[in-house]
């Protein structure tokens, strides 16, 4: 959000009083999202899972919140679990946890049509956080 306000700003779209405008909003967004996982009772951690399975109507729609947030705290385990130092690297490895996340994912009836994306959303959020992955085990 921060990338397209500066990009219309520099295309003069919008002034710099609108800039301030939106980076305030933008402000406001964040403190939002840093609070949504306290009320879930979810790590940080968690809720990166938590949204990266969440992002899709018809998993929200079919599993509810709660079944949602119980999938992103087995899925963040199980990742944990299996995560090597160098998990990033190795594609065995990657084999594996993505076969572990699919299998959850079926296991918590996780809607077949989106599974693909949900799984590779899951291991790319695994990945960015990878290094706190491992040093947490």
């Amino acid at each position: 959000m921060l990338e397209n306000s500066i990009k219309r700003y520099h295309n003069k779209i919008i002034t710099a009083a609108e800039v301030i405008e939106e980076l305030i909003a933008l402000g406001k967004d964040i403190q939002q999202m840093d609070i949504k996982p306290q009320e879930m009772g979810l790590s940080e951690i968690e809720y990166a899972f938590y949204t990266a399975i969440a992002n899709n109507d018809s998993a929200r729609e079919v599993m509810g919140k709660d079944k949602l947030r119980e999938l992103a705290v087995v899925l963040y385990k199980k990742v944990k679990e299996n995560a090597s130092i160098d998990w990033t690297i190795k594609e065995s490895v990657k084999a594996k946890l993505k076969v572990i996340v699919k299998r959850t994912l079926r296991q918590y009836g996780y809607p077949p049509d989106v599974q693909k994306l949900a799984t590779e959303t899951v291991l790319k959020q695994a990945e960015m956080i990878a290094e706190e992955i491992t040093h947490s085990k």
